[in-house]
């Protein structure tokens, strides 16, 4: 019950630490350019993870005809997920940011219907059905209404693909998560997409301005690299290892929550009244896309 309770507590701290992170982004940005800012925080978080796995004692053996396989989910779900979302979360509100990516459960319930066949409950299409409802009074309601002269819906676009694509890998992950630990996945993602990441920064790392930047911008940095990025991932998967990923999946509900209020309270954004009504509303499709129909067994006499 105990090492329970921890487990969850550890959970809940990644929940504020994802959520707190587009906060952090948004005024990191302001300083640092989208691709040095990504390269930099991939370049700490693989040190980290690194250490992690020297930590752990597991070996980093990748098997025979993986690597094609490994550097197409690498290059998905890092370098083109993470250059859509720094890119989009530079042109909107990290609430909206924060609230957009929630959808991600919402895209795997999708997804895994047309890629996988996997059933949708009712509960699934009533949440599909109110967060694209949410989507669309997001972007309607803002003060330009939904047109794309407006650079917040831009990045509300740009972010909502980004959960698009993380939906896709989170998929098509599965089955390399039955061939390698957790802290082995991750490391490898970390070596094939965070690679490819730091490469393509690599024109925007010699131009960047370094003694221009301040305390305050290579904090954030180091927040979303070592914590946002390593330290979550390693609790993340820790937790669907010992609570089980249903459970573990729960938290990340918290996190468009948190998010959204990150960003009205510590950057002072302002959201329209329509808006928070779609607010309210993705974060009600992605509590039902994520609801298990309750099973009843018959009772025996």
């Amino acid at each position: 019950m105990k090492k329970t309770l921890i487990v969850e507590l550890s959970l809940l701290t990644v929940a504020v630490i994802w959520a707190l992170n587009f906060t952090v982004v948004k005024l990191s940005l302001e300083e640092i350019d989208p691709m040095s800012f990504n390269a930099i925080r991939f370049m700490m978080a693989i040190v980290f993870m690194f250490a992690v796995l020297l930590r752990s004692g597991q070996k980093l053996k990748v098997h025979k005809g993986d690597w094609p396989r490994l550097i197409l989910l690498g290059v998905l779900g890092n370098l083109l997920y993470q250059c859509l979302f720094i890119v989009g979360i530079s042109y909107t509100f990290a609430a909206n940011a924060a609230v957009m990516l929630g959808t991600i459960p919402v895209w795997i319930a999708v997804l895994g219907r047309i890629f996988f066949g996997q059933e949708l409950s009712w509960f699934s299409i009533a949440g599909v059905f109110a967060a694209f409802s949410g989507i669309y009074l997001i972007m309607e309601g803002s003060a330009t209404g939904i047109t794309l002269e407006s650079e917040s819906i831009t990045g509300d676009l740009i972010i909502l693909f980004a959960a698009l694509v993380f939906g896709v890998y989170t998929l098509f992950s599965k089955q390399m998560l039955g061939r390698y630990t957790p802290v082995q996945f991750s490391m490898l993602m970390m070596i094939t997409g965070g690679g490819a990441l730091i490469l393509a920064g690599i024109p925007w790392l010699i131009k960047l301005d370094y003694a221009s930047v301040s305390y305050l911008a290579w904090g954030g940095t180091a927040f979303s690299g070592f914590l946002s990025i390593g330290l979550a991932y390693i609790i993340w998967n820790y937790g669907v290892s010992r609570v089980g990923p249903v459970r573990t999946s729960t938290f990340q509900n918290l996190v468009p929550v948190l998010g959204l209020v990150f960003g009205i309270v510590l950057l002072g954004e302002a959201l329209y009244f329509l808006q928070y009504i779609g607010s309210a509303l993705i974060i009600a499709g992605i509590v039902l896309a994520r609801k298990k129909p309750v099973t009843r067994t018959a009772i025996k006499n």
